[in-house]
């Protein structure tokens, strides 16, 4: 087959001298276009459909300069266009063009009314001229070298005149299409919206009939939408309405793609004339229901669409009546499930779901479908962290629904708003005023319009002293509630009054809609949460939500925690509880007065145990007196007849766990001795609680909790008992008594020996048969007696080592104090079982010298439990297993001189070392306890 035979238009160097001839560059004069319209449109022609598509066919065609000549074309056709008697109503093009010559315009075009069809439609071959010479244009631009050419060449102002005059779907629809691809850059953009552009393609919108012009429009619109200033700009000058009517109007599949991305855009950051546009235009109803289209890109950016239009609350009302609450409700919950999406698609459709909170009506909608669960779940969600404060501050808009209230506490929301007290803040943004409850509408009314009385009523107070100046005066005092000019500068009264420091208010505070937080309070982050658990500790019985381990511990660690002073209402939420008959049996149970004065009054928070914190010391006494305070709230419900009915019914009738901690409880708010003598007492309490020592703990802090409660039991027991300490043994301070049995030792000794006693290890150790009769039964029967012992110089003594020996001898010999008991005593921190006082302490007893088992155990406790010794020593002198060693542990356990975290770090080394052994444990700390033996000074908070 022979190949086609090569045209003219073949080169581009042809197309370009067309294009040049036509516009009369190179020729020095205005040249007819009728006589060159044929080769004109063949070059156009071949432009558009084989030059600039081919590949790299546009970066040529900008090289080679065609851009110049094409856009002289489009102004010289524009300006044939219309007939002469409208040149009135186009007389930009005129300007354009000798605007164009020397550079682009800032000047904006301005806007006019439309010219009629029958003058406004150009001549067939102009129109074709225009179709194609815009068609290449629009192609060229997909280019950002082109679109930065154009944009200098004033190619904008041409293409503005051209959609002002030339009233042609065609060319309306390709011009449109050129301004799109130009708007993909910012500096085009600013410049299409400096010209004046936006009413054009409203008013091109609302004329067309063809789909394809619209959609080009609409694309335009969208890509002018650029930043939130240009958003605004295009809602503001009614880009919004047409583009609702035509979605209304149920177009054609592609028309409708292009709308819902449109307004996608245009709702970024949504606006309130954008919303109140796209309501006025009807496009609610049409928004929901295309959240079920088949294709999915329109299912998507519809349901963000209503996302976004959430943030105006002017519209939330009918946007719940449209059917958006479950809309938005169902696709978070489906975007939540095991297929969903991830937290970046979830973040809008929480942000939305939370403000739809914001109104009565759409409470009821999003309680009736399940948003109480689905936010719950969002709250106990720690991948949802972020959210948290935003989820937190929408629940306080069902502060007044009881049935709500009652299905949130059912799921558990006080240990979470408990718990989000001392959380991160969210990284959420702050919503804007236009955001606020639609439920109470503002009234809009003219700047600096005031009512006469108001005006009057201002003045008084200014000149009476109330006020300093008019920005001192709230708007919400005007009936009219209109917003007040800014302040003057301060100036000094000339009245004085006590009255102006009472009356005035921070500035920061007002606002023409209160918040649901009192005024006088801080708002603070955790002001939502705090006001929620105020509702709830407001209810006849809060005990079961509130009085538990993890909503005590909550507002615990934020009165505790808080950088600044912690929000009123937190204390008196704690106050409220405490006084609450209903919430005793919850303390006693929780253990939430043991953590009260662990946490305040001790400073110890379950965080803190075992391992030790450092506390600011300036904040410690307010604490210490807040938790003062609220146990004495709890001790005036406890002495009450229905306290003591209740106490004595946890005690005898409870569940085993009730009676240990009631027995735990009686001492730290029973003040009365008749009461907790007959509950501890009488009832069996104490023994109970010591008991449940060895037993596995019901509480992280039972150990710290019983420790400190048997301190507190013994100061009351014995409140005036004077300091009895261990005595010191021998080789402290004091003076050693002189050695007895020194004088047998040696190679010449002073006293001579009748006796030597042979240890295992071979060394013989000398003694006096008469001295060792005296000192024990055991020696009496044995050297003294009918034993063969009786008649032998070389008596063995079996089992036993030298160390242990030592001391042995000499309390035969009548040494007391003489320091040999210390002897066999390992040092601080070595074990005693298996050591040589453990074996000498044995030897005490089988040879029955219970002053020797004194006298080695006094020098275990000098040693083991004097003031170089500490909570890990307890546990190791309670394993030797002696009872008055036991008695010495349970002394130096409850001793006033230990600071509570001590006390229990010895309790614990004590509870451990018995094991299930608990007999030996409990008569010794019943016995300190009840013993009258300590002081009644006050624990000691240094360690």
């Amino acid at each position: 087959m022979a190949a086609a035979r090569p045209t003219p238009t073949d080169s581009l160097s042809f197309c370009l001298a067309q294009l040049a001839a036509a516009t009369g560059e190179g020729l020095g004069g205005g040249k007819d276009t009728a006589t060159n319209e044929t080769p004109l449109g063949h070059a156009l022609l071949a432009l558009r459909t084989r030059h600039v598509k081919a590949a790299g066919g546009i970066e040529r065609f900008r090289a080679r300069g065609g851009l110049l000549p094409l856009l002289a074309l489009l102004r010289r056709a524009s300006a044939a266009g219309p007939a002469p008697s409208q040149a009135g109503s186009c007389s930009a093009p005129s300007s354009v063009e000798s605007a164009a010559s020397a550079g682009p315009a800032p000047s904006s075009v301005s806007t006019h009314s439309a010219p009629s069809s029958s003058t406004s439609s150009p001549p067939a071959r102009l129109r074709k001229t225009l179709d194609l010479a815009l068609s290449i244009l629009a192609n060229c631009c997909t280019e950002g070298a082109c679109r930065a050419e154009v944009r200098k060449l004033g190619g904008i102002l041409s293409l503005v005149t051209i959609l002002q005059c030339v009233k042609t779907d065609s060319i309306q629809n390709r011009t449109a299409r050129a301004l799109g691809n130009l708007a993909m850059e910012p500096e085009s953009c600013r410049a299409i919206h400096s010209a004046g552009t936006v009413p054009l393609l409203v008013e091109s919108l609302t004329a067309c009939q063809d789909s394809q012009c619209r959609q080009s429009v609409v694309r335009a619109i969208r890509n002018l939408a650029d930043s939130p200033q240009h958003r605004l700009a295009l809602a503001q000058q009614g880009a919004v309405r047409p583009l609702a009517e035509l979605l209304a109007a149920a177009p054609d599949p592609a028309l409708t793609l292009a709308l819902v991305r449109a307004l996608l855009e245009l709702s970024r950051g949504c606006s309130r004339a954008c919303a109140e546009q796209l309501s006025l235009g009807g496009g609610l109803g049409p928004l929901v229901s295309l959240t079920s289209h088949p294709k999915k890109a329109v299912r998507e950016a519809t349901i963000l669409i209503l996302a976004n239009l959430c943030a105006q609350g002017l519209v939330r009302p009918a946007l719940g009546n449209a059917g958006g609450v479950e809309v938005l409700l169902g696709e978070l919950q489906r975007r939540r499930g095991p297929n969903g999406a991830g937290p970046a698609s979830q973040q809008p459709l929480v942000r939305a779901v939370c403000l739809l909170c914001r109104e009565a009506i759409n409470r009821a909608r999003l309680r009736d479908a399940g948003g109480l669960e689905l936010l719950m779940g969002l709250l106990r969600d720690p991948r949802a962290s972020t959210w948290h404060p935003r989820v937190v501050a929408a629940l306080v808009g069902f502060l007044y629904d009881t049935g709500a209230l009652g299905r949130l506490q059912a799921l558990g929301l006080v240990p979470l708003l408990a718990g989000q007290l001392c959380g991160e803040a969210g990284d959420e943004e702050e919503e804007g005023r236009e955001a606020a409850s639609w439920d109470f509408p503002e009234e809009w009314t003219p700047e600096r319009v005031e009512a006469g009385s108001f005006r009057s009523l201002r003045s008084w107070l200014i000149s009476e002293g109330y006020f300093a100046g008019p920005g001192d005066i709230s708007p919400d005092r005007s009936p009219e509630r209109c917003p007040l000019p800014p302040p003057p500068e301060p100036t000094e009264l000339t009245s004085p009054s006590p009255g102006p420091a009472l009356l005035r208010t921070p500035r920061a505070l007002r606002s023409l809609r209160r918040s649901p937080a009192a005024p006088e309070e801080p708002w603070g982050r955790e002001g939502p949460a705090l006001l929620l658990l105020s509702r709830f500790s407001q209810a006849p019985d809060p005990s079961g939500a509130l009085v538990t381990g993890p909503a005590l511990c909550g507002l615990l660690a934020y009165v505790t925690g808080a950088p600044g002073p912690p929000s009123p209402r937190a204390l008196r939420i704690l106050a409220r509880l405490t006084c609450n008959p209903a919430c005793l049996e919850a303390f006693v149970r929780s253990y939430g007065a043991a953590l009260l004065r662990a946490w305040l009054v001790l400073g110890v928070a379950p965080d803190d145990w075992p391992a030790l914190r450092a506390r600011p010391l300036s904040r410690r006494s307010q604490h210490r007196e807040l938790g003062e305070m609220l146990l004495q709230n709890l001790t005036v419900q406890a002495e009450s007849p229905f306290g003591v009915g209740a106490l004595t019914h946890l005690l005898l009738s409870g569940s085993p766990e009730d009676r240990v901690a009631c027995a735990l409880t009686v001492p730290f708010i029973c003040r009365k001795p008749s009461l907790w003598r007959r509950l501890l007492l009488d009832q069996g309490g104490l023994r109970v609680l010591l008991a449940a020592l060895t037993r596995p703990a019901p509480h992280p802090l039972f150990l710290f909790f019983a420790a400190d409660s048997l301190f507190c039991l013994q100061g009351l027991v014995s409140p005036r008992a004077t300091s009895a300490l261990p005595p010191a043994a021998p080789g402290g301070q004091e003076v050693p008594s002189p050695c007895l049995y020194e004088p047998l030792l040696g190679p010449a000794p002073t006293s001579a020996p009748d006796l030597h006693f042979l240890l295992d290890s071979g060394l013989r150790l000398p003694a006096q048969r008469a001295a060792a009769s005296t000192a024990s039964p055991f020696f009496r029967a044995l050297l003294a007696g009918s034993f063969a012992e009786a008649q032998m110089d070389l008596v063995p003594l079996r089992g036993l080592s030298p160390s242990a020996a030592w001391p042995l001898l000499h309390h035969l010999h009548g040494c007391r104090g003489c320091g040999a008991s210390l002897r066999p005593v390992p040092p601080l921190g070595q074990p005693l079982l298996g050591s040589e006082a453990e074996e000498a302490l044995e030897a005490a007893g089988r040879f029955l010298l219970p002053g020797l088992e004194r006298e080695l155990e006094e020098a275990v406790g000098h040693i083991h439990l004097g003031p170089q010794g500490g909570p890990e020593s307890v546990g190791e002198v309670f394993r030797l297993g002696r009872p008055r060693l036991a008695a010495h542990c349970a002394r130096w356990t409850l001793g006033p001189e230990r600071c509570p975290r001590k006390r229990a770090l010895a309790l614990a080394g004590l509870v451990e070392a018995a094991g299930e052994e608990t007999g030996p444990l409990t008569e010794a700390l019943l016995a300190v306890v009840m013993g009258g033996e300590l002081g009644v000074r006050g624990p000691s908070l240094d360690c």
